[in-house]
């Protein structure tokens, strides 16, 4: 991940006497830039994950420093510096619940500090931190891509990531999002990343083929589902996008990386076509193979070859034999069960089921007679046979 609060208060506590005031549980923001505010007017121009440094001039009162801290977090800061002194002594209680009740980090520094080399020096670890992290990226996409190529990726990961650990990547995206341009897609990326809490340097975040990556390593998976969780809780209540995500598989090393990867690609389309917010490949049954198979065309051509006749006698009729044999294939071959799921006479059933047999030229008695169909009416809900 980049330069986070957590970076920051290593490097400045004790050269610049930092203190973190409040909103703790913030310490995993990443930082985009650092920039010096005196009022309200730049923020609005905010990206995402600005770190803000005010001397407090233009915010002396507890209703100006609300206004102020309120407004960085609906515009995604990842913080406050305040340089405590003449203009403002003392942080109120009222801003520091705030903060705390929002995850912001709220900081300070005293007066005596020059901010002109504080920003400076913070402003160089962040841009160092950002330059290392498109390498990191890059080395990512490489392990996804080349496999067996590991001298592509492998020595500029090593430093940062347990190689030989365990990985696991989660496929994040939202409608548009491989179409929107740069800095729009920039923008969303620093929000995701906002609402993504207690993250250790032990993941990485970044844009590739349609979707935001993060790449987990050596994190139990209990607590990787847990900030998952957490992080679609808070996006849920701020964002105004509709999220969608697919959770990979756990692997060991990071040459299976590509594993992990295929299967968060597979959970995260399926959690498109279903509308879930949330799917994870490993809870996926049958469907993990199914939507393993990149060839749409070739899964419309099995449930065309397969369910062809009665689709084509449902859109000419007006019938529902493709619900009544999806449902006696669900129910075992239950009438009774099918007619009372369809709220319809058992004779009613028993009669469609003999047109089906007859259309289909099958008996559907075994089961070895059932799984095409039961495969195709699967396949249904996830392409269009046309």
């Amino acid at each position: 991940m980049a330069f986070t609060i957590e970076d920051m208060m290593v490097a400045s506590r004790d050269k610049y006497r930092m203190k973190l005031v409040a909103g703790e549980n913030g310490w995993s923001n990443s930082i985009s830039w650092i920039i010096m505010i005196e009022d309200l007017t730049i923020i609005s121009n905010f990206s995402g994950k600005e770190l803000a440094v005010t001397t407090g001039l233009g915010f002396q009162t507890e209703e100006r420093l609300l206004e102020l801290v309120s407004s960085l977090v609906r515009h995604d800061s990842s913080g406050l510096i305040v340089n405590t002194g003449p203009y403002v002594e003392e942080i109120p209680g009222a801003v520091r619940k705030y903060c705390d009740e929002h995850d912001f980090p709220l900081l300070s520094v005293p007066w005596s500090v020059y901010l002109v080399d504080m920003i400076k020096d913070l402003s160089i670890r962040v841009f160092l931190q950002g330059t290392a992290d498109e390498q990191i990226s890059d080395a990512l996409i490489h392990a996804i891509e080349q496999p067996d190529a590991r001298n592509l990726y492998a020595n500029v990961l090593l430093p940062v990531f347990d190689t030989d650990g365990t990985f696991q990547v989660f496929l994040i995206t939202t409608e548009g999002l491989d179409k929107m341009d740069t800095v729009e897609r920039r923008r969303l990326g620093y929000r995701v990343q906002i609402y993504l809490k207690n993250l250790t340097h032990n993941a990485h975040f970044f844009y590739y083929n349609g979707n935001f990556v993060l790449v987990i390593n050596a994190v139990e998976i209990e607590l990787s589902m847990e900030i998952i969780r957490s992080f679609m809780e808070r996006a849920k209540k701020i964002m105004t996008q509709k999220l969608h995500i697919g959770c990979g598989s756990l692997v060991t090393d990071i040459m299976n990386l590509h594993i992990s990867y295929q299967r968060a690609l597979a959970a995260v389309s399926m959690s498109q076509e279903t509308g879930n917010s949330l799917v994870v490949f490993d809870e996926m049954g049958v469907y993990r193979i199914l939507y393993s198979v990149w060839d749409r065309d070739l899964l419309r051509q099995i449930c065309r070859e397969s369910l062809g006749p009665l689709i084509r006698y449902d859109e000419k009729h007006g019938t529902d034999y493709i619900r009544t044999l999806e449902l006696y294939l669900k129910y075992n071959g239950s009438i009774q069960a099918v007619a009372e799921a369809m709220f319809t006479h058992r004779n009613t059933v028993t009669y469609r089921m003999r047109n089906i047999r007859q259309m289909l030229g099958s008996s559907l008695e075994t089961p070895e007679e059932r799984l095409p169909y039961q495969i195709a009416c699967l396949l249904l809900h996830m392409v269009s046979p046309a």
